[in-house]
């Protein structure tokens, strides 16, 4: 069994609209507020470029501060220390430390990841956090110039790993990217709560 992990909220801790609401509190004053702010930032055009490799830190916070009249300054703040502060989820990386345990001995378990994530910000993961060295492969959006829901970056990854989709199960805190999995064939879990993933995983593989 492959199994392929999302990265934010999944394994690290992502809450964008507790982001702005800490960094632009009179634009987030309620959690209302916060999200729909978070939405317009993160959901759209701009950071998606982000994602995939095609457009810079500065020019994501120019063009964002610009479009949502927020001060570049502090969204600069805000943005670029994300890499440097994503934090593990502990019972996550508990799990994933279980699966390393077990895959000489529960049927070839092999693991991959598969995260939409900015080049500074997959940098800074991968000096900050040994147990990216877990994986057996995996690939970050920017390295590639694709990102989820794009059916492309799974067929890479799936083509570069020789995974096959019915043997390979993905995991994700996005719907619309599951559902892109769910597609091609893969199995899937929707991780919703990041407290409830060993859980979903242990019925899933029926352990």
């Amino acid at each position: 069994m492959n199994i392929v992990f999302d990265f934010g909220a999944v394994l690290f801790d992502w809450q964008p609209a507790q982001l702005v609401a800490q960094h632009f509190p009179e634009r987030g004053a309620t959690p209302g507020q916060a999200r729909k702010l978070a939405h317009s930032l993160f959901d759209h055009a701009d950071w998606r470029g982000f994602d995939h490799g095609t457009v810079t830190l500065d020019q994501v916070v120019s063009r964002t501060a610009l479009r949502l009249e927020l001060s570049e300054d502090r969204l600069h703040d805000a943005l670029a220390p994300i890499g440097e502060r994503l934090a593990p989820i502990a019972c996550n990386i508990e799990l994933l430390a279980g699966l390393r345990e077990r895959q000489g001995s529960r049927g070839g378990i092999r693991l991959y990841f598969l995260s939409n994530m900015p080049e500074p910000f997959a940098r800074a993961l991968e000096r900050r956090h040994a147990f990216l060295q877990w994986f057996d492969g995996g690939i970050f959006s920017s390295d590639v110039k694709l990102g989820k829901p794009d059916p492309a970056i799974f067929r890479l990854l799936a083509s570069r790993y020789r995974l096959a989709g019915a043997d390979t199960l993905f995991i994700d805190d996005s719907l619309t990217n599951v559902q892109a999995a769910d597609a091609l064939g893969w199995q899937t879990i929707h991780c919703e709560a990041p407290q409830q993933l060993p859980g979903q995983l242990m019925n899933k593989l029926g352990w």
